[in-house]
C-alpha cells in the first residue's frame, strides 16, 4: 500500500471515528430540535414551562450520550460507561455545551481504562474480579471528572472561542459560501460525516442554543447540489448510469444519502463543480436572508430539512436547497453534454472466476483486481460496510435480501460501518474508496474473508453473480 492510499486511510478512519460518536445520536439532536422549534419564545407553540426541557437536553444529555459512544468505540461497554463519567466533569465544569469535551473525554478515559484493566490482566484472585473492575473504575472514573473540570475545560473552550470567532467572521463578512471549495470534495471522499458531525454540528449547537437555529447546520448537510448531480446524470448521462441516475434520484431527494451519488462524480469528475458552485449559491442565500435550522439535518433529505427548519425560514431554506440544485443540474449537465469520453460501465465479470479463487485479504500481498470478483467456498455472512453503517450500506442490504428471497436463498446479511466488521464476515461488499480501509480492519481476523469492491452499494451486476455463486453452493 503506497504512502499517499495510507494517508487516505488514516483521514477516513479519523474522519469515521468522529462521526462514529455523533452518528448514533442522531435522534437525540432531532429531539432537541423538536423540542426547540415548538417550545423556545421564539417557536410554533411557545411554552415557557416546557422550554425547560431545551437546555439541560443540550448541555447534559447530548455530551454525555457523546461521551457513552466514544467510549464505546475504544473499549466496548465499559469503555463507554468511564467515557460517561469522565464526559460529567467538562460538562459541570463549563458554561458552553460540552459536544467536543464529550468527544474527546470519551475516547480518552475508555482508553486509560483499558490501559488500567491491562495492568489488573491475570494479578486478581478468583472472586475478586468484580470488586476489582468496579472500584478500579470509579477511581479511574473520579480522576478524570477532576481532570475534566479542571485542566480540560478551559482548554476547550479558548478553542472553541477561536473556532466560533472564526466562523462568525465568515459568517459577517459573507465568505462562508467559499467553504463549499473544501466541503464538497471532501464529500465525495466519504468524509461527509466526519465533516458534518465531526465539526460542523459541535459549532452548530452552540450557534442554536443562543439563536434558534445555525446556518452551520446545512454548510454539508443541504443536499440539493447533490440532487442536481444525479438530475444532470438522469437527463444527459450514458449506459448504466443514466438508466440508474432515476433511483439514485430519488433516493437522494427523499433519503438523503450522499453516498449513492459520489460514484457518479469520482466517474466524471468535471461534475464536482457543478456541486460546489451550487453549494456556493445555496450558502449564500442562506447567509445573506439568515437561513438556517434548529438542529442538525440527517440524513441530509428534503424532508429532513423541512422537519428541522424553524418557523421564519421556510422560504429560505427552501430557495437555497432548490437553488443548489438548479445550478449543479445546469453545471453538470454541461459537462457530460461536452464530455465524448464513453460512460463508466461496470465490468462484466466471467462467471467462472466465482470460487475460482479464495482470497484472504490478511496480508499486503493479496489483492482484488479491477473487475474481478474472487468468492470464498462458503458464505453465510455476508456484510455491507459504509463509513457510518448506516446509509449506503443499509441501501445495499436491502437489495441483497431481496436477491436472495427471490433465489430462495438463507444467509445472513448485515450492514456495519467499515470500523466495526465483525470477524463473522465471509463476504464484505463496499466502495472502491473505502477498500483499503477494509483490508486495514480484516488483517487482524486470521480467516479467508472476500471482498467485492463496487462503484455503488445500490445496485451492480456483481450482485448478481454473487447469488449464483451461491446457488451454485447447493
Amino acid at each position: 500500500m503506497n504512502q499517499e492510499n495510507q494517508i487516505k486511510i488514516k483521514i477516513q478512519k479519523f474522519g469515521a471515528f468522529l462521526s462514529g460518536m455523533v452518528m448514533p445520536n442522531i435522534g437525540a439532536f432531532i429531539a432537541w430540535g423538536i423540542l426547540t422549534a415548538l417550545f423556545i419564545k421564539t417557536g410554533w407553540m411557545p411554552n415557557e414551562k416546557l422550554s425547560a426541557l431545551v437546555g439541560p437536553t443540550l448541555n447534559y444529555l447530548m455530551p454525555i450520550l457523546i461521551g457513552y459512544s466514544g467510549g464505546w468505540a475504544v473499549y466496548g461497554r465499559r469503555g463507554g460507561v468511564i467515557g460517561a463519567i469522565a464526559t460529567m466533569g467538562v460538562v459541570i465544569g463549563a458554561d458552553i455545551t460540552m459536544l467536543v469535551g464529550g468527544m474527546i473525554m470519551g475516547p480518552l478515559g475508555a482508553w486509560i481504562m483499558k490501559k488500567v484493566d491491562k495492568l489488573f490482566e491475570g494479578r486478581v484472585k478468583p472472586g475478586l474480579e468484580m470488586l476489582v473492575d468496579n472500584f478500579s473504575m470509579g477511581i479511574v472514573g473520579a480522576i478524570l471528572m477532576v481532570f475534566g473540570f479542571e485542566a480540560v475545560v478551559p482548554i476547550i473552550t479558548v478553542i472553541l472561542h477561536v473556532m466560533t470567532v472564526g466562523v462568525n467572521y465568515l459568517i459577517n463578512a459573507k465568505l462562508l459560501p467559499l467553504t463549499a471549495i473544501f466541503v464538497q470534495p471532501g464529500q465525495v471522499l466519504f468524509l461527509n460525516n466526519a465533516i458534518n458531525h465531526g465539526i460542523m454540528t459541535p459549532l452548530a449547537v452552540e450557534q442554536a442554543a443562543k439563536y434558534g437555529k445555525s446556518i452551520l447546520f446545512l454548510v454539508e448537510a443541504n443536499c440539493g447540489c447533490w440532487f442536481g448531480i444525479t438530475l444532470a446524470f438522469m437527463f444527459f448521462g450514458k449506459g448504466i448510469a443514466k438508466k440508474s441516475a432515476p433511483a439514485a434520484a430519488i433516493i437522494m431527494f427523499f433519503g438523503g444519502i450522499g453516498e449513492v451519488v459520489f460514484p457518479y462524480v469520482l466517474s466524471k469528475p468535471k461534475t464536482l463543480l457543478g456541486a460546489i458552485l451550487g453549494n456556493m449559491a445555496a450558502l449564500f442565500i442562506l447567509v445573506t436572508f439568515n437561513g438556517g435550522t434548529v438542529a442538525a439535518v440527517s440524513p441530509g433529505s428534503f424532508l429532513a430539512l423541512v422537519a428541522m427548519t424553524p418557523k421564519g425560514s421556510f422560504i429560505v431554506n427552501i430557495a437555497a436547497y432548490f437553488t443548489a440544485t438548479i445550478i449543479a443540474m445546469i453545471v453538470a449537465s454541461f459537462f457530460l453534454i461536452l464530455d465524448k469520453s464513453e460512460d463508466f460501465e461496470i465490468e462484466t465479470i466471467s462467471g467462472d472466476s466465482i470460487g475460482r479463487t479464495d482470497i484472504s485479504l490478511n496480508t499486503e500481498k493479496e489483492k482484488i483486481s479491477d473487475g474481478s470478483i474472487f468468492i470464498s467456498e462458503k458464505i453465510e455472512n455476508i456484510i455491507f460496510a459504509c463509513d457510518a453503517g448506516m446509509g449506503s450500506s443499509v441501501m445495499g442490504v436491502s437489495v441483497m435480501k431481496s436477491k436472495l428471497k427471490k433465489s430462495m436463498l438463507t444467509k445472513n446479511v448485515e450492514h456495519v460501518s467499515v470500523s466495526e466488521i465483525p470477524e463473522k464476515a465471509d463476504l464484505i461488499i463496499t466502495t472502491k474508496s473505502l477498500e483499503g480501509r477494509v483490508k486495514d480492519v480484516i488483517k487482524k481476523y486470521n480467516k479467508k474473508i472476500s471482498v467485492v469492491a463496487v462503484d455503488n452499494l445500490m445496485s451492480n451486476p456483481e450482485y448478481d453473480i454473487i447469488i449464483e455463486h451461491l446457488k451454485s453452493e447447493f
